[in-house]
């Protein structure tokens, strides 16, 4: 995309830390991806290097310190891209976990074909409360409408037509609690001891936001004990220098994700949602424009 542009990028395949900072010499802007986090000392780092602007090629900023950056003389930006990638698969995720669908793969791949003794569930049979209602909870309920399932809502800015309720009593009523918020220090553990407990017995949890949104050890105990039906999840407690790399060859440090993936009403994918064409170019394409728009705006506070 880079000539449409009229811009000629430098790329590195690292993630930008203290090691590679003189990589931007010269450059205000740079574009980061949001599998590692950037540490304060990165940051400075950068800001001494000249850098004035940083787009994260991700919607969430939980893996920067956007307030120690502005204290650094950087502004940090976000990118939006298609919500309809997350929300696809999100609903793929919801099917699967209320169909049983992990234990039926791996029995069938054992050339085990008896049916399950775990029947599936309907959508249209239960109530589904979607947490966080921007644009990707916006698009995950205008799927589920599809299905004829009950609809419930919780966010602190309502923005759609479904049935906003305080959260405590969608967890209460809900079948499915589907995540999409962001994660800050409110959201942190928002699904924790008290929380789960809340929720109806056997009821499902989808997570496509953020891995910190649920504490994972309280959620490894509801699904042991059966408080819990299942749980599918795209994002996971921890998941940091674990997701995105080959450790088929290496020993995890993270034994709630092990005890997660030898459930088998426990789904875990790795955060790999948003991994379409169409997104991935919005995301490309919306960075470059970032850091063009911050580049006019300063070139105008100056003329």
């Amino acid at each position: 995309m880079a000539p449409r542009f009229g811009i000629e990028p430098v790329i590195t395949e690292a993630a930008v830390s203290e090691a590679n900072v003189e990589l931007a010499l010269g450059n205000r802007c740079i574009s980061i991806g949001h599998k590692t986090r950037v540490t304060n000392a990165t940051l400075l780092a950068l800001s001494r290097a000249g850098v004035r602007y940083v787009s994260t090629r991700s919607i969430g900023y939980n893996h920067i310190d956007v307030e120690y950056a502005e204290s650094v003389g950087i502004v940090v930006g976000n990118v939006a891209y298609s919500p309809d990638s997350v929300a696809d698969y999100t609903l793929m995720l919801m099917l699967m976990v209320v169909r049983d669908a992990k234990s039926i793969v791996r029995r069938t791949d054992a050339h085990d074909y008896r049916l399950n003794e775990v029947r599936g569930k309907e959508l249209r049979d239960l109530t589904v409360g979607v947490v966080g209602t921007g644009r990707i909870g916006a698009a995950v309920i205008d799927r589920l409408r599809g299905f004829g399932c009950r609809i419930l809502a919780y966010d602190t800015r309502p923005g759609t037509s479904a049935e906003y309720v305080p959260l405590d009593e969608l967890l209460r009523r809900s079948d499915i609690v589907s995540l999409h918020t962001p994660l800050t220090t409110d959201t942190y553990h928002l699904l924790d001891g008290r929380s789960i407990g809340l929720m109806k017995h056997g009821a499902f949890v989808i997570n496509t936001g953020r891995g910190p949104l649920i504490d994972t050890e309280e959620l490894v105990s509801a699904l042991e004990s059966g408080k819990l039906g299942g749980a599918a999840l795209d994002v996971v407690e921890g998941e940091e220098g674990i997701f995105y790399a080959d450790c088929r060859d290496k020993p995890l440090g993270n034994k709630p994700l092990l005890r997660l993936q030898q459930m088998p009403n426990a789904l875990v994918s790795p955060h790999t949602a948003y991994y379409t064409d169409h997104a991935l170019s919005d995301t490309i394409e919306n960075t470059i424009i970032n850091c063009l728009e911050f580049e006019k705006e300063k070139l105008a506070w100056t003329s």
